[in-house]
């Protein structure tokens, strides 16, 4: 027995450090970013870093999923786990943008497998009663990756170098490894699964179609125009939709479909996709740009944006644990009203930074962002899994992470597309000269470049810091039309609250139904929000 309970500790020890590190590199490179392209260039391609890892992890997760319940929890935890380190020691070679990109493609190919198999796994190991436990637990990995991973993309970029947040994955990647195979003994009993190849293919073809038509519109590349009005560019819209519209159909075909459209006839679930998809959206513009603003408008380092994005980040735990708690009070609706309240004061306040905004301005803005984000974790995956059958329940989590995970994806594509062509328009405006502005304007580097930017005009430093500036701004302007569609999706959540009754303290809906689960629902669904 004593062996078996060891055995069980490693095996959580090794799960919990492969999440953390799937977890802790959606955060790390924020930081990092504006270093890494004033080294390899290409500000152009800034947001496919981001979207990159985005795209393949979400693209990934149903597959492993299901691909695990074929043959085995453990032979695709190490699988992803491999997959992650071979693309985080390839990020860490990248000689250029586009190579990064590629690699954080694969990388993302990893951790996509890592966060599905993970919490699966704990269901596997532990009985019903623990398993709220357990789940809080993992769950808290997340909040902690939030808040060491600007601070150690911060602390790697400036005191040893920027490839070390890629790096760091190897030697903990192998501990992790170690520890699954050495604890983790799982049953040899798997159950055939149909995994929607079809769907998840179309699905990632649209967003990829929709991405790429943001990314270029309004761009001349290698001599090709891009026009907004292009065909090219009309044609990959054009593409999206109707691609769309094949991906909703094909779930409707499958037994098994990566998103049961099933599940949207419920109101409130499918509020609670709405609303996590625009908060995904949010949270990663705060977490792209702000950065950016620090080192590029500021002449602040790594470490300086990792300083006003803690605090964010600490609102963001903060938040999410006070959330939770007053969902033991209150509506869903009523919590998540006073979340966006707080959301839209502090995007408004970014909304109108400029190059004169002090850094204190800014975080305390950020602070605000932070505590409208936070209490969305569990308040989402309490709504959405409420009164919803107990069969159900692991595809909710994941689909919920889905949302959220595709609100990021193509909000780092829509508000990445806007910034630059909204930068590129005022560089012409503020560098009329042809000369100077394809001197400098041609490659923002130099602002993040201090031993460049020192031997440039102060007069084009300023003008160019100012339309950065601007642009950032506007991309906080854009986001409040998005955080007031998330408020649309809160009020159609309806009176529904968390109730709890009986001697096992079940956790019910006040709304018609069947309940929810044991009484451990409230800490495992508060986890598997993140």
């Amino acid at each position: 027995m004593d062996r078996k309970k060891s055995n069980i500790r490693l095996t959580v020890a090794g799960l919990m450090l492969g999440l953390l590190l799937a977890a802790l590199d959606q955060t790390i490179v924020s930081t990092a970013m504006p270093t890494i392209v004033s080294v390899l260039g290409g500000l152009d391609k800034y947001v496919w870093v981001f979207s990159a890892y985005l795209i393949t992890s979400v693209t990934s997760m149903p597959i492993f999923g299901k691909l695990s319940d074929m043959y085995g929890r453990k032979l695709f935890f190490l699988i992803g786990l491999t997959v992650f380190m071979i693309g985080s020691a390839l990020c860490g070679t990248a000689n250029g943008m586009t190579e990064l990109i590629i690699y954080r493609a694969i990388q993302g190919i990893g951790g996509g497998a890592l966060m599905p198999i993970t919490f699966t796994i704990v269901f596997d190991i532990f009985p019903r009663e623990q398993q709220g436990k357990m789940q809080g637990l993992f769950g808290a990995v997340f909040g902690v990756s939030s808040v060491l991973g600007p601070l150690a993309g911060a602390f790697f970029t400036d005191y040893v170098d920027w490839r070390w947040i890629f790096y760091i994955n190897l030697p903990l990647g192998v501990v992790s490894f170690i520890l699954i195979v050495i604890a983790y003994h799982e049953s040899l009993e798997h159950r055939r699964q149909k995994i929607d190849w079809w769907g998840t293919i179309v699905m990632t073809l649209s967003v990829l179609a929709l991405m790429f038509a943001l990314e270029l519109g309004g761009k001349t590349v290698d001599g090709v125009s891009y026009a907004w009005d292009s065909w090219r560019i009309i044609g990959l819209f054009v593409m999206a939709a109707v691609l769309l519209i094949v991906f909703l159909i094909v779930e409707t075909k499958v037994s098994d479909p990566v998103v049961p459209l099933n599940l949207f006839r419920k109101r409130l679930f499918a509020a609670s996709m709405g609303t996590s998809f625009f908060y995904g959206m949010t949270l990663i513009c705060a977490a792209t740009y702000i950065p950016l603003f620090i080192q590029g408008v500021k002449d602040g380092t790594a470490s300086n944006s990792g300083l006003v994005l803690t605090p964010m980040m600490l609102g963001v735990v903060a938040s999410s644990a006070v959330g939770g708690m007053l969902t033991r009070k209150f509506p869903y609706r009523n919590v998540m009203l006073v979340s966006v309240a707080i959301l839209l004061i502090g995007t408004a306040f970014l909304a109108k930074i400029d190059a004169g905004t002090s850094r204190i301005l800014i975080t305390v803005y950020m602070i605000l962002m932070g505590f409208g984000v936070g209490a969305s974790f569990p308040v989402l995956a309490m709504s959405s899994l409420h009164n919803m059958e107990y069969r159900y329940r692991g595809s909710v989590n994941s689909i919920l992470a889905f949302f959220r995970t595709i609100g990021s994806t193509i909000g780092i594509a829509v508000f990445g597309s806007l910034q630059m062509n909204h930068f590129s328009g005022l560089l012409e405006t503020v560098l009329p000269d042809p000369q100077m502005l394809q001197k400098f304007g041609a490659d923002a580097r130099v602002l993040l470049q201090p031993e460049v930017k020192a031997h440039i005009p102060q007069e084009v430093v300023a003008a160019m810091s100012g339309a950065l500036a601007d642009s950032i701004a506007s991309v906080f302007a854009w986001l409040l039309a998005a955080i007031v569609l998330g408020a649309a999706m809160i009020v159609l959540m309806g009176k529904a609250k968390l109730e709890f009754g009986g001697s096992e303290g079940r956790a019910q809906g006040s709304g018609s139904g069947t309940g929810s689960g044991s009484g451990q629902d409230n800490g495992q669904e508060s986890v598997d929000a993140n």
